[in-house]
């Protein structure tokens, strides 16, 4: 469905997660009051509300939802209209007690929360398809709709119900995906523990085992259970496209790899008109601006450079973490700011307005507990003046130095049981890979392992376990063709049923490489090796070592001591027109720099050493110019070496080809042309 970014809006979207249920009727008119203060132009409605539109099985009460909706469109606010369908209400669970998921141990959650449905049920498929279908019939053509919102967050916090419903289902998928009984034996591996089926009725899902469940069978099922939400997904939006023609539909991912993974999102990401996304800083001590530029190009990439949309993240602190620290003076706007630089089309929060009761209460909101004396509504009117100014970034697209190559499901299988080492985490590499090419100041885009590379003069692969042969020879094809390629450790192992490839590891990239590995050598808890290099250069390692025998790479960094002294632990194998680089330890993101500082020379790419690594300088292109953010997380004043001249929408006028910009500042500058 074309859009024009972001959907009929006339500036960058702005606002939040709107509950005027939670709230008496008089306040409505002092939140539009203030909605309008703060320049809100886009904010989500009735995600929670099935139990107020439907108080009753086949009982509809619209009055308040449509006062609502004609509030916000009288004051010239758009709505992001929801259908409620996360949270059905307590009447249909009394009537429906299966429709709660079941979980591997066999218990059976209660209703109390958001989020716990079974969503093979067919009671609850026919009551969403039943309020979608109310809700299109009424709504289509409100004045103030402006995008569709189905459901909340799926797989959160309830992915893969194990009930016997979903067995039967189940049953249904495998037959669809494998054929047979037969295909299903031989994908799984099942002549191992005598696991072998003679049927497929015989087969439940993976529930809880006295020893390790087969690992085949767990990944099915996590597929299973992404297909089967996807499938709940689907059947609600083509009820909107078919009563709502023209009107967008689009459900709210948690891309942020350190939240999400029960969904495959380059699945979805195909089956939404536009992406959105949550994010939330996670504040574990790590530094949350590198995790936030991740989770915004891994956005932009399950958009495929589309114009996509921040559609919730917070003001202040959150309320689910052991620990929940309050931003810091300006740091929502550098948050806001940087995912708009990271190609989202505007920013908004949940909430507008805090809540006194529930789950939540302490969780920040645009309008918060203190009220409007207080910094954060200060800071929020400010953020609403300058996303406004951004307007002519709008037809932009954010541009890419480097591609890192990313696959959900190679996550879900590392992350079962029987792996080498329990300190091997794949999303831990994709973080530190990433927070290397960020302190390198490199924008990264995010791709599946069989995507076109050709783009990009350097793509990095941090622990791509799961790779079938196609996206092996696509790698490969990048290298010949000239690309500089890094892989990490524990990658090219097993094809997608998670059976081993053929032969010596790493199985799908051995001739990409140049080298095998005969034996992987984990490392104690705790124990460091180190690594020698050119010029002397000293590493230092965790986790994992392995035994690797170079079959036409050369060795760059050895190991000096650890269980394979002496052995390659870096190195560069020279294919065709380029390069491929093979790290066989677990580098820290600072110990990664050299070799990516390496990497990037045979890349050709700009490794700007100007500038101090908690500076982000992004660019923005499009047909009317460049546009350049750049945002400093530092406690310092920082000289920034732009292209050329240009102006600064944030209101600071003209500006040479090295402004200054303050701690803690940021500037968006439009190159001259």
């Amino acid at each position: 469905m074309p859009l024009h970014p972001p959907f009929g809006l006339r500036r960058p979207a702005y606002g939040g997660d709107y509950n005027p249920e939670q709230w008496p009727e008089s306040t409505w008119q002092e939140d539009v009051r203030l909605m309008r203060e703060a320049r809100v132009n886009l904010v989500s409605v009735g995600i929670f509300s099935w139990a107020q539109i439907e108080p009753e099985p086949g009982v509809y009460a619209f009055d308040r939802l449509d006062r609502v909706l004609g509030l916000l469109h009288d004051n010239g606010i758009a709505a992001d209209l929801a259908t409620p369908t996360v949270a059905p209400p307590a009447w249909f669970y009394r009537a429906h007690p299966d429709a709660l998921p079941v979980t591997r141990e066999g218990v059976r959650h209660a209703f109390g929360s958001r989020g716990a449905i079974c969503h093979s049920n067919s009671a609850y498929r026919r009551a969403a398809a039943r309020i979608t279908t109310e809700l299109a019939q009424r709504y289509a053509g409100h004045p103030a709709l402006a995008l569709w919102h189905v459901h909340n967050e799926y797989g959160a916090p309830v992915a893969a119900c194990y009930c016997d419903g979903c067995a039967a289902h189940f049953r249904h998928w495998l037959a669809a995906r494998h054929g047979s009984v037969e295909a299903v034996n031989d994908a799984w591996g099942t002549a191992f523990w005598g696991q072998h089926y003679t049927g497929l009725e015989q087969i439940d899902p993976p529930r809880l085992t006295p020893g390790v469940c087969n690992p085949a069978q767990q990944l099915d099922y996590r597929r299973f259970a992404d297909a089967t939400m996807r499938e709940n997904f689907c059947a609600e939006r083509d009820i909107l496209h078919r009563l709502a023609p023209g009107i967008p539909v689009t459900t709210n991912f948690m891309t942020a790899l350190s939240q999400c993974d029960t969904v495959d999102y380059w699945a979805w990401g195909r089956e939404v008109d536009i992406v959105t996304n949550d994010h939330y800083l996670i504040t574990d001590g790590r530094r949350t601006h590198v995790n936030l530029a991740m989770t915004a190009d891994l956005t932009r990439s399950v958009a495929h450079g589309a114009p996509w949309l921040l559609l919730e993240h917070s003001t202040s602190a959150v309320n689910w973490q052991p620990r929940n620290p309050a931003k810091r003076p300006g740091e929502m706007a550098r948050n806001s700011l940087a995912h708009i630089a990271r190609g989202s089309q505007g920013a908004l929060f949940f909430q507008w307005r805090q809540s006194r009761q529930g789950a939540e209460k302490f969780h920040s909101a645009m309008l918060p507990q203190a009220g409007t004396d207080s910094r954060v509504w200060r800071e929020v009117v400010r953020l609403g003046a300058d996303i406004a100014a951004l307007t002519p970034v709008l037809d932009t697209s954010t541009v890419a130095d480097v591609a890192v190559v990313w696959d959900w499901q190679s996550w879900w299988a590392q992350a079962l049981e029987g792996r080498p080492s329990v300190d091997h985490d794949a999303r831990e590499r994709a973080d530190s890979f990433y927070e290397a090419l960020y302190d390198r100041h490199l924008t990264v885009h995010f791709a599946p392992p069989e995507a076109d590379l050709s783009a990009y003069p350097l793509v990095v692969v941090p622990a791509l376990y799961l790779m079938n042969r196609a996206a092996a020879d696509n790698l490969r094809r990048y290298v010949e063709n000239g690309g500089t390629l890094v892989v990490s450790y524990f990658s090219g192992i097993v094809d997608e049923h998670d059976t081993v490839h053929e032969g010596p590891y790493p199985g799908a990239l051995r001739d990409v490489l140049g080298l095998t590995v005969e034996e992987f050598s984990p490392l104690p808890e705790g124990a460091r090796v180190r690594l020698s290099g050119p010029d002397g250069t000293e590493l230092s390692a965790d986790v994992w070592t392995e035994s690797v025998v170079p079959r036409g790479a050369e060795t760059v960094w050895h190991y000096t001591d650890g269980p394979v002294r002496g052995g390659p632990a870096v190195t560069r194998h020279r294919l065709g027109k380029g390069t491929a680089w093979y790290v066989s330890t677990r580098l820290a993101a600072p110990a990664l720099d050299p070799v990516l500082r390496a990497a990037c020379q045979d890349a050709g790419l700009d490794l700007r050493d100007d500038l101090p690594r908690d500076v982000e300088v992004v660019h923005r292109s499009g047909e009317d110019g460049t546009w350049v953010f750049v945002i400093n997380h530092g406690e310092e004043p920082v000289d920034v070496t732009l292209p050329g001249p240009g102006t600064d929408l944030l209101g600071n006028g003209r500006t040479g080809s090295r402004p200054t910009v303050p701690a803690g500042g940021v500037r968006i500058v439009r190159l001259d042309d």
